[in-house]
């Protein structure tokens, strides 16, 4: 079997919980030809990227798939590209909040992802549930996890992309997705790696 590295993220901004990873939870650990591993990630600066790069050199995988909450969306958004910028409109989880910096000082401006994003978001849609491509990633810690991640195994079998969800009508905020609906977009996305 092939093996699958699946992340979200911890709740952040004062929220209880995070729909990414409640929606992770809920898959099963075998999809297709991909097996599952899921792993929880920190809502903090370079220690995101950190803990699934420690993970992933202990699990060789052949696709990382990291997913976060991108409240105010209404969709789920595959992401396309990473740019290199942290910008945080408010603090991580342990206070960072840096302005207008770069990622790496000496890395590429941007990465594109290596997943096929426009593929998923077709195949997600096809289901009836919400999606569509998004063209940013934003600033926040959802992008640093990304650049970090595209730009580590560039040039490796290694793939790598990024998808945004929105809240859950459990957090009581608008736009939402039933859990249910992002874990359903996410099982399709898997399919839609091989």
């Amino acid at each position: 079997m092939k093996r699958l590295l699946i992340t979200g993220f911890e709740p952040f901004g004062g929220e209880k919980i995070n729909p990414s990873w409640d929606a992770i939870e809920r898959l099963p650990e075998i999809i297709g030809e991909y097996s599952l591993t899921k792993l929880l990630v920190p809502v903090v600066f370079g220690k995101a990227a950190e803990c699934v790069l420690r993970c992933a050199d202990e699990l060789h995988p052949d696709v990382i798939l990291c997913v976060g909450q991108a409240g105010g969306r209404s969709a789920v958004t595959p992401e396309l590209v990473a740019i290199n910028l942290r910008n945080a409109s408010m603090p991580d989880n342990e206070g960072n909040r840096p302005k207008d910096e770069p990622i790496d000082a000496d890395g590429e401006r941007a990465y594109f992802s290596t997943l096929p994003v426009r593929r998923i978001a077709e195949a997600i849609n096809a289901e009836g549930i919400p999606s569509q491509l998004s063209y940013s990633a934003g600033a926040y810690v959802c992008n640093d996890l990304l650049y970090t991640l595209l730009a580590h195994f560039d040039g490796t079998d290694t793939r790598v992309g990024f998808i945004h969800v929105p809240y859950s009508k459990e957090q009581g905020k608008e736009p939402s997705m039933s859990l249910d609906e992002i874990s359903r977009a996410l099982f399709v996305a898997v399919r839609e790696l091989w």
